[in-house]
């Protein structure tokens, strides 16, 4: 799940994390139950490997990411599209699957790789300022050999 950089210093205070809970459990709800609320998909391409992953683009998408799920299909994941390129900062609160995630620079060079446990609050930082983010199941990047460096083709983008 995104944190707002600007909100990351405040995602271990116990009352504030209780209203996001609250709020973001109601709004998962409402997706959830609402037709049509599934994510449209694109196909990324990392060194000659095909991904398909959902595209999270707007602030209540990127929010929820893979929240509240528990499987995700092989070769599947979830890209985090934003506005501009800025340090970004994740966590897993009511997130169940194990995931890596990998920051993306503008030209597509992945810029760091880090590894999340479920419902994990630590925050995961980007290493400098990335416009994307790219999150699979956990040892995904590292059994395909992918690390920092290497460059993620096919990525939708930004909305203006």
């Amino acid at each position: 799940m995104y944190i707002r950089p600007a909100d990351a210093h405040r995602a271990h205070r116990p009352a504030l994390a209780l209203i996001a809970a609250a709020v973001l459990g109601c709004a998962g709800l409402a997706a959830a139950a609402a037709p049509g609320a599934e994510l449209p998909t694109t196909t990324l391409t990392i060194n000659g490997r095909k991904i398909t992953a959902e595209v999270a683009q707007t602030p209540a998408e990127r929010a929820k990411g893979l929240m509240n799920r528990f499987s995700l299909q092989p070769d599947h994941g979830m890209i985090f599209v934003f506005e501009r390129a800025e340090q970004q900062a994740f966590w897993m609160k009511n997130t169940y699957i194990p995931l890596s995630i990998a920051f993306i620079a503008a030209d597509g060079r992945i810029v760091n790789i880090e590894n999340m446990a479920p419902q994990d609050e630590s925050t995961h930082w980007s290493k400098r300022p990335v416009p994307y983010a790219l999150e699979m199941r956990k040892g995904w990047f590292a059994e395909h050999g992918i690390d920092a460096g290497d460059v993620v083709s096919g990525l939708p983008s930004p909305k203006r």
